[in-house]
């Protein structure tokens, strides 16, 4: 078993691609990233975005569960996650998700708790896209949210609700941690 779950999840990916007998450059098609992007995801050099695990789960109907963390989801009619039990990845040094669904199968939508670290203020944001809509509901912390070029800024008890496919990305405010609840439908 390996201790990085990025390492894990590329094992996984490319486990999935072979399983299903697909090319990379079909996988990196279906993604809308380039071939060297793709691979750079598979090799676990480069971090795996929730966003992209989520197109592709979609993509070739693998629950997002499974590529997360390998694991199949066997509830079908209700699923309790106790408070900080839900299962964890974290996908860079700066965020970590606790996915709060993990175990119910054939959901609609994706709900975890991410937690963002502070980063230097000069730091770039990391911009994403994905298909469908989010939901993101702030618990602690000031979360600032960059969404197609407009930059917003969320205190607790605050929620923003978007197309997923317009270019996001967050940042923690004042050095401090952020917590809060993100729905990916």
């Amino acid at each position: 078993m390996c201790d990085d779950p990025i390492l894990s999840i590329a094992t996984r990916l490319r486990g999935l691609r072979e399983v299903l007998e697909l090319s990379e450059q079909e996988v990196a098609d279906s993604c809308r990233i380039s071939l060297d992007e793709y691979r750079a995801l598979e090799s676990g050099h480069s971090d795996i975005s929730v966003n992209l695990l989520q197109t592709i789960s979609r993509r070739y109907g693998i629950p997002l569960d499974v590529l997360m963390f390998g694991e199949e989801p066997r509830m079908n009619s209700y699923f309790i996650t106790r408070a900080g039990r839900g299962v964890a990845v974290e996908r860079r040094k700066a965020y970590r998700y606790e996915a709060l669904a993990a175990g119910f199968r054939d959901r609609r939508i994706d709900p975890f708790i991410v937690t963002v670290e502070p980063a230097p203020a000069d730091a770039p944001m990391h911009l994403n896209t994905h298909p469908g809509q989010e939901m993101n509901y702030v618990l602690e912390g000031r979360l600032l949210i960059e969404l197609d070029g407009r930059q917003i800024e969320l205190n607790p008890g605050d929620s923003l609700y978007f197309d997923s496919s317009l270019p996001h990305g967050m940042k923690a405010l004042d050095g401090r941690t952020v917590r809060f609840l993100a729905i990916i439908l």
